[in-house]
This record gives C-alpha cells, structure tokens and sequence, in this order.
C-alpha cells in the first residue's frame, strides 16, 4: 500500500478510529491502523474501499473477523462496515460507554472490546476535558 492510500484512509476518517470513534491526536502514543475490513486472507484487497482508520485496539481485538456472536441473542452477525454502515445506526454513547443497537452493533462492541476498562476510563477522562 502506498504512502498516498494511507494519506487518503487518514484524511478520509479526519485521523479518527473508524470503530470506536477516538481520535489519532487523543491517543498520541499509539498509532493508528489502517485496517483491512475485509482481511486479505478473505480476499479483501488494498483498494480505498476495503480500508478503514482504526485505533490499535480496535485493530487487533478485530483481526480478521467478519462476524462474531451478537451478546444479546448468541447468534451470528456481522461486524460493522466503515464504508457500507453509519455509525450512528449501529452505536451510540451512553456517557463514556458505547452502546450497540443492532445485532452489528452489539457484536462488533463486543468482539471489539470497545467497552473494555481502561477504554471506558479513557472515554471518561476526554469528556471530562470535553474531548468526546
């Protein structure tokens, strides 16, 4: 992937984790990935629209899963497309704590671990400073 790609991923997600919603500049110490939504090994490819920003968390609780057990029911559902899916229709905030409100949604917090302690403390903290 070329230097040019990767500009444009970041541009396009305005330096945000396209999962978790936090920003490159709030997590200064960690860098940011650009992720394979549909991984290589699934045949996904290098193209703009298989590419999303996200935030190492994201990245490697995500790895190359499609789809996990939504928490709610057990059953199978897909995780949450940056290019095809809005955020909004899928999480929202609940003070520091993101809520899915779909089967996507629930999953993709789930396996994501968006949810975990120390996102959660983060989360809190950057309100706190009005950052969320």
């Amino acid at each position: 992937m070329d230097a040019a790609t990767r500009e444009l991923v970041r541009l396009r997600a305005s330096h945000r984790c396209e999962y978790c919603g936090l920003q490159q500049r709030q997590m200064a110490v960690r860098i940011f990935h650009i992720e394979h939504i549909i991984a290589r090994k699934h045949r996904g490819g290098d193209e703009p629209t298989n590419l999303a920003l996200a935030c190492d968390q994201c990245n490697l609780h995500k790895g190359s899963n499609l789809s996990g057990l939504d928490p709610d029911t057990g059953e199978l559902a897909r995780l949450f497309h940056p290019r095809l899916d809005v955020w909004s229709e899928h999480f929202r905030f609940d003070g520091p704590e993101i809520i899915g409100l779909t089967a996507c949604g629930r999953t993709t917090a789930w396996v994501l671990q968006m949810n975990s302690e120390e996102r959660i403390e983060l989360r809190a903290i950057l309100a706190e400073l009005g950052e969320l």
